[in-house]
């Protein structure tokens, strides 16, 4: 059983268009669940857990400041609170907590202030949070953090296999501290490495400082590895699920390049893709004598995918990097068309038709006529250098596509012949490209 739940238990980080958001993302993944529900619709449960351990006298209201309560830990020493806020006491105060949205004292539990595991050190249960959330509203105010949250919902909604990442691993004790004092059911924690990926930030704590910095323009920036980004730029959800599969469940940090998540998703792209034409950087390209054509061009070496049809005179435009390469009098052709002798070179090329057939080891360039579509296509590149932002991750790449490219549905993902693989998007200024890889 497939339990989706939202630990939407910190108003300053809830959002609404998160809910719907990550569901998207599932779906597009191809998962479903059988159940859905939100912490913050368990609350009151919460709260009657946090008298059953004040009641207890394992946890206490404290009001120390956080560079005390922060001081204390380092040393290991406790305060006052502990001793005088919990039992009969505490339960009062915790009443009033409920009641008072100006009452900054925490919930703490009753740990093990000498333990060397610093966590273990009265851990903060419950904090007041003014904030308004998007699904409760006003309602509340206490919150619980995700060392209670959690553990409490692992418990009472039958999850048996949580799953997270090893940085947790010190919290454990406290996990099953608090399942232990309220006398719940543990599940059996499973908890595996993060797989970092170089250059790119793989959590939200790094990601988020980037997107209130202005640096990225949302979670679907194509330089994150979100799977809005990551769909965005062209990556497939069979790709993604076969990278995960194929790095395996391990406690073993380490960092891989995204090129392995290219070379999965060229394997499903290739076979399946659509291909055009694509001139970066375009130079113009007058042929002499050339003939009036009509081609068909096969969208793809599997004939069942069709081709387009494309309209030819005299007029055509090339990469101007392939035409400064070549020398007056060398012969090219433009792939799928005709050959050309270039006979002139200086704000344009002029060159002479010379005939259909083809002649061996001769270049063959990608081409546009004067039916064409202005196109931009974003290159993303590493986010990071080194822990420094890098602000040339994200490149634009300006030329002319084929006129059938237009037709092509926004979302769509496309190879551009001799350029590479792009994820087409129609945006309210025109449509741009997101090179995927080669």
């Amino acid at each position: 059983k497939f339990i989706l739940r939202f630990d939407d238990t910190n108003p300053e980080n809830a959002l609404l268009e998160f809910y719907d958001a990550q569901k998207e993302d599932l779906r597009w993944l191809g998962i479903e669940w059988d159940a859905e529900y939100h912490t913050s619709d368990n609350l009151p449960r919460h709260y009657k857990l946090a008298e059953q351990l004040i009641g207890q006298q394992d946890a206490y209201l404290c009001k120390c400041s956080p560079d005390v309560i922060r001081e204390g830990r380092f040393h290991g020493k406790s305060c006052a609170c502990r001793e005088q806020f919990t039992g009969p006491v505490g339960l009062d105060l915790w009443k009033q907590m409920l009641t008072s949205r100006d009452m900054t004292w925490i919930l703490r539990l009753r740990g093990e202030m000498n333990s060397e595991n610093t966590a273990m050190r009265d851990p903060t249960l419950f904090r007041v949070i003014t904030t308004r959330h998007p699904l409760t509203g006003d309602t509340y105010h206490v919150w619980p953090t995700y060392d209670f949250a959690g553990a409490v919902e692992d418990s009472i909604s039958g999850v048996t296999h949580p799953f997270r990442t090893k940085e947790y691993e010190l919290r454990d004790q406290v996990y099953f501290r608090i399942l232990n004092l309220l006398k719940l059911r543990a599940p059996h924690l499973m908890e595996f490495s993060r797989l970092s990926i170089n250059g790119m930030p793989v959590s939200k704590r790094k990601i988020k400082p980037l997107i209130e910095q202005g640096l990225v323009s949302g979670y679907d920036d194509v330089r994150l590895p979100t799977l809005r980004g990551l769909k965005r730029r062209g990556i497939v959800p069979e790709a993604i699920k076969q990278f995960v599969l194929q790095q395996g469940f391990s406690k073993v940090e380490s960092v891989v390049d995204f090129s392995l998540v290219e070379s999965v998703n060229r394997k499903y792209l290739d076979p399946r893709v659509k291909r055009y034409y694509f001139v970066p950087d375009p130079i113009q390209l007058v042929v002499k004598d050339a003939p009036q054509k009509t081609v068909k061009i096969a969208l793809h070496p599997d004939a069942t995918m069709g081709e387009r049809t494309i309209h030819t005179a005299s007029i055509f435009f090339i990469p101007r990097q392939d035409a400064m390469k070549m020398n007056l009098g060398e012969v090219f052709r433009l792939k799928g068309l005709y050959n050309v002798k270039i006979i002139k070179k200086n704000e344009t090329i002029q060159g002479s038709y010379s005939g259909d057939a083809l002649i061996a080891e001769t270049a063959k360039i990608q081409w546009t006529t004067e039916e064409h579509i202005p196109l931009t296509v974003f290159v993303p590149g590493l986010i990071f250098t080194g822990e420094n932002f890098n602000p040339e991750s994200l490149q634009e790449l300006h030329g002319y596509a084929e006129k059938a490219v237009a037709e092509v549905p926004s979302g769509d993902i496309v190879q551009f012949e001799r350029v590479g693989f792009v994820c087409l998007e129609k945006q309210k200024t025109g449509l741009v490209g997101f090179f995927t890889h080669k």
